[in-house]
């Protein structure tokens, strides 16, 4: 078991609170390929990337701006609802308000609907693509985040499923955990390596000398062999979707 202390909690959004891997490919999928695209190169670096990044990575004879701009932040449409990754309704559940935020590469729009179908609760901080100049792998969005709980960087804790992400967290300077619900072991580097938020739990909940809050987070490290693929990716049926997806 690892000890960490912090005084918040960073947490991305798709394949760390909610089950959406499979629907972001499908959408990536779907809109690739009506345009004539091989959706593997978008499918390589979609992961914890907007969709401007991704475009511009795979595509860059695309004109990224414009396609981004012609996104529908419309209600996504999928045959149920979004489930979130086992242990995350516990976590959250168990941190006072201002010791958490989210920080996502996707809308606000998007993100606020995944964590409602998800019945996950809304952050006081949650940080979206168009909160910040730049997308993950930049620090953008997680220094963001912590500037707006009053956190000093070092002082949080990212927990992270794609590579960009943890990229991400190690130029914000804050520590992080893998989740390996997208991506194999072996593309994360992350010291603490876990297969979903079951692995993660709360000790002692206090408030330090100068009033912030300090956190003692224990997390039971994942036994080798660890799953090389998402685990709980949802493998329902989705309504085919033929816009650029919102990540």
């Amino acid at each position: 078991m690892r000890r960490f202390e912090c005084s918040a909690i960073l947490f991305d959004l798709d394949g760390v609170l909610v089950d959406s891997a499979a629907l972001i490919e499908l959408q990536w999928r779907h809109w690739a390929e009506r345009r004539g695209r091989d959706p593997s190169p978008f499918l390589r670096v979609c992961h914890g990337r907007r969709a401007f990044e991704t475009i511009r990575l795979a595509a860059p004879d695309l004109d990224a701006e414009a396609e981004v701009a012609r996104l529908d932040p419309a209600h996504e449409r999928v045959d149920e609802p979004l489930r979130p990754v086992s242990g995350a309704e516990r976590v959250l559940g168990a941190l006072p308000p201002g010791a958490w935020a989210v920080a996502t590469s996707g809308p606000r729009a998007t993100a606020v609907s995944r964590l409602s179908q998800a019945r996950l609760p809304l952050p006081a901080v949650l940080v979206c693509a168009e909160d910040v100049e730049s997308g993950k792998p930049s620090p953008d969005v997680y220094l963001r985040a912590a500037a707006r709980l009053g956190v000093e960087p070092g002082r949080c804790l990212v927990l992270e499923d794609a590579p960009a992400g943890l990229e991400a967290a190690a130029a914000a300077g804050m520590p992080a955990l893998g989740v390996t619900t997208t991506h194999p072991a072996a593309e994360l580097a992350a010291p603490v390596l876990i297969p979903d938020l079951t692995r993660v739990h709360l000790g002692r909940i206090e408030h330090d000398s100068a009033g912030s809050w300090r956190l003692e987070v224990l997390v039971v490290e994942a036994s080798p062999p660890l799953s090389a693929a998402r685990p709980f990716a949802s493998t329902l049926r989705r309504t085919a979707l033929t816009r650029p997806p919102d990540r």
